[in-house]
């Protein structure tokens, strides 16, 4: 036990080749001879073949028989007693407690195997039990009981199991929602090979992950385990090792990158179809009516506004837009105001092959003031933003169709569009004509101060061309580099996507509305807009239950 004191006395690296590939958590053997240099520190230990157990005083080096069951105790008092100058410059016992509890936290998220207790003036102020016999593999649960004892059973709830597999690389752990995220970036754990690091390769990664769901400064949150062979990472570049180097930098990233990509991806509309309904449809009758009188329908068909219509949105899901007319249309419509929203309406647009109960966003139901849609589904009430999700799903098909084709595709407009451009539009247009071509624009000097839009992208063929052209050039002007055009090219997309879905206020019919809630089913990222905001949410009949106080 003495010897267990001395600096390098048990220190794991016994040749170059274990150095370079080092997996204990400590191989330097410094941690008791550091921690006993600058405290009252005591070692109270016995292993199996003993008769009794052993109690070291580290000050003076006695070593005496004492009591003690299998197992090894180390107590430290007095920190930093023997260098006032360090002592001086703690923080507060509140402060101080909270660093503490935060280091073993850290240890408990990376071995659920172990159980650990923080006792504080005499009180038990946390305590988290294993959730999993030692030897055995962790499983998806084990993890996942720690993370809800250490972080709450809300993480849990708001986030997703994440395994991903790339070549030698191995990630698992949770990461939470979009709707989970914090104002600081206090719940984000990254380890390798059990260790705890703060790792700006992995932290890029998440950022880039999540980069366009969350909205603002929000921080996601995440607890990500990263198996990697020992030798292609280096443990050994930071004093206290919490950094660490990676031979392959950027395979790590891009593991980290689809791992948490993936998760966050997948529509979360898809989970209420998976999930078993509170109760039956049956339960709570629809009172909804068959028809509606003549003066309702109208309302549906004022005057045309101007700007981008959801009826011209057919090229954005593809193929041609068969007639139809809403169910809600009375007989008496006049041949004029019937065809000119049922000749492409968005329901055509995407089939519905499903019964109703399999459709997780429910079905629509009416229209509140323009800009929200409710829906009812076997849970309850769903609430969508129509714009936020409509521009989510124009965004996605954008993305979609510039990484397939390289660019998008465009429509030459029979007359071009000119406008009065500033000196800086003029020449950013002749500057980025590749950018613009790109993004499916054409904009040619047309004078020195007139500019013409020649072509804009198909999908928002409708739209206001000159006021797209004015957007898509002010994006490019603030990022004129080639480079930099490529890293803000979601972020040119996502204006266009802006300018080209549906407005607040736009009234639509019902197969329009059931359309959007089937094409946010099956669109990526569907549960966030383009600027992080929530496209929907869910008020289960519990809750509506709740606001009017039945069953109490």
């Amino acid at each position: 036990m003495p010897l267990a004191l001395r600096r390098h006395a048990t220190s794991k690296i016994a040749s170059l080749g274990d150095l370079e590939s080092v997996a204990p958590m400590g191989f330097r053997g410094e941690a008791l001879a550091a921690i006993a240099s600058v405290s009252e520190l005591s070692l109270l230990s016995r292993t199996a073949d003993q008769a009794s157990a052993f109690l070291l005083d580290a000050r003076s080096g006695e070593l005496r028989p004492a009591a003690r069951g299998t197992s090894s105790t180390v107590e430290v008092k007095e920190l930093f007693f023997s260098t006032p100058a360090r002592r001086k410059f703690l923080k507060s016992d509140a402060t101080e407690l909270a660093h503490c509890l935060e280091a073993v936290r850290r240890h408990a998220l990376a071995r659920p195997d172990v159980s650990f207790s923080v006792w504080h003036e005499g009180k038990l102020i946390q305590q988290w039990r294993a959730t999993f016999a030692p030897g055995d593999a962790p499983s998806t649960d084990a993890l996942a009981g720690r993370m809800a004892d250490v972080l709450g059973e809300e993480f849990v709830t708001l986030s997703l199991p994440v395994r991903h597999r790339a070549g030698p690389l191995v990630i698992t752990g949770r990461a939470g929602l979009p709707t989970a995220s914090r104002s600081r970036a206090d719940q984000q754990y990254a380890y390798v090979n059990g260790r705890y690091v703060r790792d700006k390769v992995l932290q890029h990664a998440a950022r880039a992950a999540y980069e366009d769901v969350l909205h603002g400064q929000r921080q996601p949150v995440y607890v990500l385990y990263l198996e990697i062979a020992p030798e292609r990472v280096d443990v050994n570049v930071h004093p206290t090792k919490i950094e660490v180097r990676f031979r392959d930098s950027r395979e790590v990233h891009q593991a980290a990158l689809h791992a948490l990509q993936d998760v966050i991806a997948a529509p979360r509309a898809q989970a209420l179809a998976d999930s078993p309904a509170p109760m039956s449809p049956e339960a709570y009758p629809s009172n909804r009516p068959q028809t509606l009188s003549q003066s309702a329908q109208t309302a549906l068909y004022l005057e045309e506004r101007p700007g981008h219509k959801v009826s011209d949105l057919r090229a954005l899901w593809g193929g041609p837009a068969p007639a139809a007319t809403s169910p809600w249309m009375s007989h008496d419509d006049t041949p004029a105001t019937s065809v000119r929203l049922a000749t492409a309406p968005l329901a055509t647009l995407a089939p519905e092959p499903a019964p109703e109960s399999a459709w997780p966003l429910g079905r629509a139901v009416t229209q509140i003031h323009g800009v929200y849609i409710l829906a009812e589904n076997t849970h309850g009430l769903v609430i969508v933003d129509m714009h936020a999700a409509h521009e989510r799903i124009v965004y996605e098909r954008l993305k979609a169709q510039i990484d397939n084709d390289r660019r998008i595709a465009s429509q030459p407009l029979l007359i071009p569009a000119t406008f009065a451009a500033t000196p800086v539009e003029v020449a950013t247009a002749e500057a980025q004509a590749d950018t613009l071509a790109m993004l499916g624009l054409e904009i040619t000097a047309f004078s020195e101060r007139t500019l013409a839009v020649r072509a804009v992208p198909t999908t928002l063929a409708q739209g206001d061309a000159v006021e797209l052209a004015r957007n898509v050039l002010a994006e490019l002007a603030q990022h004129d580099a080639s480079t930099v055009v490529q890293r803000a090219r979601n972020e040119i997309l996502g204006t266009m996507a802006c300018h080209g879905a549906v407005r607040a206020h736009r009234l639509l019919t019902l197969p329009e509305m059931n359309a959007l809630l089937r094409q946010m089913e099956t669109t990526e990222r569907s549960d966030q807009c383009n600027h992080g905001r929530p496209t929907w949410r869910q008020l289960s009949m519990k809750e509506l239950d709740a606001l009017f106080l039945r069953g109490r």
